[in-house]
C-alpha cells in the first residue's frame, strides 16, 4: 500500500514538472543564460473578468469591482512554495476592499493543500490559453489589478514583505 502511494506521488511530481515546462515555457529564458526578458502585462493595460473553479469546487467570479491581487503559481514550483507563506501573510494584512485570489496553473498532487495550507481563495486556471491572456511567462507572478480591470503592476519571482505589503494595501 505504501509503495503504491509513493509511486503515485512520484508520478504526480513528474507530471507537475512536465506541466511546469509546458505552460507557456514558464521556466524558459533563464536570466543567467541571457535569454529575452519575459513579456508581462504593463501598468495601464486592461484585463477582462473571468470565472474559474476553486480548488474547493465552487465557482468564483473575478469581476474587478475593487482592487484585486492575483497570484499565479504552480504546485511543482519551488519558488512558489517559498511564496505561499508570504502570500498568506499578505492576505491576513490586506487592506479593506482588496481581494486576493490565487490562480493555480497546474493540477496539484493529492494532499498538496494539506501540506501547503493557504489562507486565500485559490482557483484553477480556466483554460490553457488563460496563461497567454494574462501573459504568465513565469511563476510566481503577482498581479495587482484596479477596479475596472486596469493593471497597476506585475511582479515576478520572490517578493519581500515590504513590496508585498504595498501590493495588498
Amino acid at each position: 500500500m505504501k509503495r503504491r502511494t509513493l509511486l503515485r506521488l512520484r508520478r504526480l511530481a513528474f507530471a507537475s514538472l512536465l506541466v511546469c515546462a509546458s505552460i507557456s515555457s514558464l521556466a524558459a529564458a533563464d536570466d543567467t543564460q541571457g535569454g529575452p526578458p519575459p513579456v508581462l502585462l504593463k501598468a495601464g493595460e486592461t484585463v477582462s473578468p473571468f470565472e474559474a473553479t476553486g480548488v474547493d469546487g465552487t465557482i468564483h467570479e473575478i469581476k474587478y469591482s475593487s482592487t484585486t491581487v492575483l497570484v499565479f503559481f504552480l504546485s511543482g514550483c519551488p519558488t512558489c512554495h517559498k511564496m505561499l507563506p508570504e502570500w498568506n501573510w499578505a492576505f491576513e494584512r490586506k487592506g479593506k476592499g482588496v481581494q486576493m485570489v490565487g490562480v493555480l496553473m497546474d493540477r496539484e498532487p493529492p494532499g498538496f493543500f494539506s501540506a501547503n495550507p493557504v489562507s486565500f481563495p485559490v482557483v484553477r486556471a480556466p483554460s490553457r490559453e488563460f496563461g497567454n491572456i494574462y501573459k504568465v511567462a513565469r511563476v510566481p507572478l503577482t498581479l495587482r489589478v484596479a477596479a475596472g480591470g486596469k493593471v497597476e503592476s506585475a511582479e515576478m519571482g520572490l517578493l519581500d514583505r515590504i513590496r508585498l505589503g504595498a501590493l495588498v494595501r
